[in-house]
């Protein structure tokens, strides 16, 4: 499998032709793939460099004062999240061993949006770390950066899926944003794991796009083709790794692939530990959008397969799965694909 390199930078500062080239590259990785490696994107390297600093920071805590910023409820999106305590193949009805990842998440809380009345469930606060002291600016900087990729990420989108300018604008003005900093290092001499467990369970991300800084190490990101084959994924140097999530799988009707992915375990093939890093931004859309088939992408020969949710809806049942280890009862499709698997 071949992850395209796409340069984004073109669909803003380029010819007439190079703006349609990008476009054109986006639909076809959409279609085939749904992963694709961004250059262009303009994120500086001092932003990726404090990203990494806050990262390296706040994961080389002592567990027990990392343990101090966990949410007060498990289905919180924000905080502090230790190892072994999920299990992402639950958000497709699948039970598996709990997942060896460490994260801390932060988001867009209700308070960014004062003129609106939305539930703090889904927009909480965030949880912010006393230690390191520069973690809080160095996360807040990516987040912004990645929020403004993501969103001119959906700008391309409309002309390659036939769309007018805009139309995404109206089902993202209060988006759901998370960025969840993942961590996925063993104790040193520890290599005995569980049946099947893996660094991360095999899932699909849930919203619109999800853009993902990630460590070039293997084993580590997998990605499953439509033959039901995993294969590895390294991002090259300067690039970010998108992908798109269930919700635009739902509104294109399948059309574009919310791509099934994991994260193997942080051991090499000689059983030695090694670690790996990553921070993904989820852009998941405003949480009382209505997801129904796009303009375009149902026909007689090809109707559309999912019903009407919203945003929230969808979210919670995957959060109840991958946090709660509640079984998701509403991902046959999805599961299916990993059951067949190779």
């Amino acid at each position: 499998m071949r992850i395209p390199v796409i340069d984004v930078s073109r669909f803003t500062h380029g010819s007439p032709g190079e703006r349609a080239g990008v476009v054109e590259a986006i639909d076809r990785a959409a279609s085939d793939v749904g992963f694709m490696q961004i250059v262009g994107h303009g994120i500086p390297v001092a932003t990726e460099q404090g990203l990494k600093a806050a990262l390296d920071g706040f994961f080389g805590l002592p567990l027990d004062e990392k343990l101090a910023w966990r949410p007060s409820e498990v289905h919180l999106n924000r905080g502090y999240t230790a190892p072994r305590t999920e299990s992402l193949s639950y958000s497709l009805g699948l039970t598996s061993a709990a997942d060896l990842f460490e994260a801390f998440n932060v988001g867009t809380p209700a308070s960014h949006f004062p003129g609106l009345d939305l539930p703090a469930a889904t927009y909480p606060e965030n949880i912010w770390p006393t230690a390191p002291e520069t973690f809080r600016p160095q996360i807040e900087a990516w987040f912004a950066a990645t929020a403004r990729l993501a969103r001119q990420m959906t700008r391309i989108f409309e002309p390659a899926l036939g769309l007018p300018e805009g139309y995404f604008a109206p089902f993202q003005d209060h988006s759901v944003d998370v960025l969840r900093l993942n961590h996925y290092a063993l104790p040193e001499g520890e290599v005995r794991l569980e049946a099947g467990q893996m660094g991360m369970g095999a899932h699909t991300d849930f919203g619109i796009v999800t853009i993902l800084w990630a460590d070039p190490v293997t084993p580590g990101l997998q990605v499953l083709d439509g033959a039901g084959l995993w294969h590895d994924v390294v991002p090259i140097p300067g690039a970010l790794l998108i992908n798109l999530g269930d919700v635009l799988a739902r509104w294109t009707n399948d059309r574009w692939i919310s791509t099934m992915h994991r994260v193997l375990p942080s051991i090499d093939a000689q059983g030695r530990p090694h670690r790996r890093r990553s921070a993904a931004f989820f852009h998941d859309g405003n949480f009382d959008a209505l997801i129904t088939c796009l303009p375009g992408c149902a026909d007689a020969d090809r109707p559309a397969r999912y019903g009407p949710v919203t945003v929230a809806e969808h979210i919670s049942a995957k959060l109840a799965g991958s946090r709660g280890l509640k079984l998701n009862k509403n991902a046959a499709h999805e599961a299916q694909r990993l059951r067949s698997t190779s």
